[in-house]
């Protein structure tokens, strides 16, 4: 059994997912999104971000996190926000002692879509239908970060081996 929290990290907006695989099958714990407020000094959201993963790591107890690398777009502000709340989910990782893994979006899309250039609602109508859930987990960022987790979990133990037969 592996458990692992997936972060798609944001200031504003920071999804979490939490999946559980177990002979191959893989179950939805928990899934939500951190928000901050946006009239809160950037070191408060940030601290507020870390607390809150923190509290994740404590209840979920994770083996692993995945997080989503950051896309650099358009907007190079955003992007070092994003970045930021990347650092704050990782060192409440890191304090912990829980590994973390990136992956690029397009990784997580072909992933769980077989198809790296998925839209957000194929990534959410897939993540429902692989984790079986009743309904598309909502908002976005809630439904991309259990697919970064799917992504995860599918991928460690192949990565494992690997790391194993490299040695």
């Amino acid at each position: 059994m592996v458990i692992v929290l997936g972060i798609d990290p944001g200031l504003a907006n920071t999804g979490y997912g939490v999946v559980e695989s177990a002979a191959g099958r893989l179950v939805a714990l928990d899934g939500g999104v951190i928000e901050t407020s946006a009239g809160a000094a950037q070191e408060r959201r940030l601290a507020d971000i870390h607390a809150a993963v923190d509290a994740l790591l404590a209840e979920h107890e994770p083996d692993a996190v995945a997080l989503e690398e950051l896309y650099f777009g358009q907007n190079v502000r955003t992007a070092f926000a994003v970045g930021q709340a990347r650092g704050a989910a990782m060192l409440a990782a890191g304090q912990r002692g829980v590994p973390c893994t990136s992956y690029t979006p397009q990784q997580v899309k072909a992933a769980v879509c077989g198809n790296g250039r998925a839209d957000k609602e194929q990534v959410a109508k897939m993540v429902q239908a692989l984790l079986a859930l009743p309904q598309a987990p909502t908002p976005d960022h809630a439904a991309d970060a259990l697919a970064v987790a799917m992504c995860h979990a599918n991928r460690a133990p192949l990565s494992a081996a690997l790391a194993g037969a490299a040695r």
